[in-house]
């Protein structure tokens, strides 16, 4: 069975909003959003987010996920979910990957329940139309849907 290409181009941009939206939720939990006249000396930076393990672990999935090398993401994506992230949409995130991967290796039936997953994460938790779209992992989503 050939390996289809991940769809890097569409979760690099994602990656890139997940930290930033982890920081931010980070600081929010912290005591607070930031003002707009400064920083909050309470808030977490993208530095401490990275450092903690879970969350560690979610990146080092995503970029094995980017480079095909799903047993790796799998194994680093399921310690990120048994870690605890603390972010919903980085829950919802680590779900959607281990479905594509999942789905892309044949196993359909843990491929609808990792989108399942991803939408006990965080309820607003859909797939962008392009990602719907796909022909492997696009159906069962729509099956997940129901």
């Amino acid at each position: 069975m050939t390996r289809p290409h991940p769809p890097s181009a569409l979760l690099r941009p994602t990656l890139a909003s997940l930290l930033l939206a982890s920081a931010w939720a980070l600081s929010a939990c912290s005591g607070g959003l930031p003002l707009l006249g400064g920083p909050d000396p309470g808030s977490s930076g993208l530095t401490e987010v990275m450092n903690r393990p879970a969350e560690r672990n979610l990146l080092n999935g995503i970029r094995a996920y980017d480079d095909g090398q799903y047993t790796e993401a799998e194994r680093h994506l399921g310690d990120a979910l048994r870690l605890q992230l603390v972010s919903a949409k980085d829950r919802s995130t680590a779900y959607k990957t281990l479905a594509f991967i999942y789905c892309s290796t044949g196993r359909r039936v843990d491929c609808e329940k990792a989108f399942r997953q991803a939408r006990l994460a965080d309820p607003a938790f859909a797939l962008t139309k392009a990602e719907a779209g796909h022909p492997l992992w696009g159906p069962v989503y729509a099956e997940s849907l129901r």
